[in-house]
């Protein structure tokens, strides 16, 4: 049987894999030794040259369905681990068929929830998680896309101003649908709180991080947050016809979650007195594309919106308020960001994103100011926070040029 690669923007490094081999014979000529959830395959993260992929062996027609839903998602703009191809027609030495395999893109600076516990992470910040783990729900819903095995197994989580982004990880069992119906979406809703429940009673019983207590408020957070937010970025709202500030009042909300409302309906009755909203369009990234256009810099949209607020405040300082905005952003950039980022000594630079980075030394900022009684210079920030904090975390660059 001829071995076949279908893959997207191909490597020609795939070939040099050894595909006549089971993934869990791969030796250390190819496997890094990166942190990956729980998978009901064999799953191996690979390096080629300056690459790093996921490599999971699975049947051949669901490598395939999964590689084409992860493409789908990838040109919605779903957050989802990025598909790079699927191998099929492996054999053996002994010309015994392999499973076919898929490739993904493997995401840097991303861990799976076990492995946060172990880079810093509490029960305390669990609540966080599950917000993140809530966002990608919603975001997934609001696209039609059924999941069917919602869990913390299933997601990557990558760092963002102190909280979190959740990526998806597998599609295995998703599904686009023309329409989600609200059974589908309770369904999703459902599975996700008994997995997470499982996941956080197995943790409970490994490494005592939380308590059957506490596993049972925090799915109860997952279902009431899914909800508060499902209602906020969909529901119907009903106003008088000299209410209509309320329409500018629902937009702002939104877009202080993150959101942008790329259609709203309106609809008034017959004589005009009342009005009805409800948002029909909207897609996370408010604050993400507006940093980018100011800047160019591509970071999470809520370090994006953490970036922006420091530039309006350097806006206020420097009394640049009538320049413009465009301009403002540059000098920023310029002055303050790509300097501090550039205090960042090469061998911490795997420690966390830049904008993390820069998110954590406002913090630490907050604190010394605080302990000297009076505002401590950004840079003296750095210096103090790459010393004595950056130093002591662990690498969470994990991609493979950074290992």
């Amino acid at each position: 049987m001829a071995l076949r690669i279908v893959a997207s923007r191909p490597d020609p490094a795939i070939v040099t894999l050894p595909w006549d081999t089971p993934l869990e014979e791969w030796t250390d000529e190819y496997v890094v030794p990166l942190p990956r959830g729980l998978s009901r395959h064999v799953v191996r993260i690979v390096r080629l040259r300056d690459r790093t992929y996921a490599v999971k062996e699975t049947v051949e027609e669901i490598a395939f369905r999964e590689y084409r839903l992860l493409r789908d998602l990838q040109r919605m703009g779903l957050p989802a681990v990025v598909p790079q191809g699927v191998v099929t027609g492996r054999e053996d030495a002994d010309d015994e068929e392999l499973p076919a395999a898929l490739l993904t893109e493997h995401l840097r600076f991303s861990l799976p929830y076990r492995s946060l516990f172990s880079h810093g992470m509490t029960a305390a910040n669990l609540p966080s998680l599950i917000d993140a783990l809530v966002v990608l729900l919603v975001r997934l819903h609001l696209a039609d896309f059924f999941w069917g095995d919602v869990s913390l197994s299933n997601v990557l989580f990558r760092r963002s101003a102190g909280g979190f982004a959740a990526y998806l990880v597998d599609a295995e069992t998703g599904e686009l649908k023309e329409s989600l119906s609200a059974s589908m979406r309770e369904y999703d809703l459902t599975v996700a709180t008994e997995n997470v429940f499982a996941e956080l009673l197995d943790l409970c019983a490994s490494d005592s991080v939380v308590d059957e207590e506490q596993a049972f408020e925090i799915v109860g957070l997952l279902s009431d947050r899914y909800h508060a937010l499902w209602d906020e970025l969909t529901a119907e709202e009903r106003f008088s016809a000299h209410e209509m500030w309320r329409i500018e009042q629902r937009i702002e909300r939104l877009n202080d979650l993150g959101f942008d409302v790329d259609e709203l309906d309106i609809v008034t009755d017959f004589d005009g007195d009342q009005v009805i909203i409800q948002p029909k369009v909207v897609e996370l990234g408010h604050h993400q594309r507006e940093l980018q256009g100011l800047t160019g810099l591509n970071v999470e949209d809520a370090q994006a919106r953490r970036l922006l607020n420091d530039i309006a405040a350097f806006t206020m300082g420097q009394d640049l308020g009538r320049e413009d905005r465009y301009l403002v952003a540059n000098k920023w950039l310029d002055q303050i960001y790509e300097p501090l980022i550039a205090m960042v000594p090469h061998e911490l630079r795997g420690k966390l994103e830049p904008a993390e980075i820069f998110h954590e030394i406002l913090v630490h900022r907050w604190y010394l100011s605080e302990a000297a009684g009076r505002e401590v210079s950004i840079f003296d920030t750095a210096r103090d926070y790459i010393d004595n904090v950056l130093t002591r975390k662990p690498e969470e660059a994990l991609a493979a040029d950074e290992i």
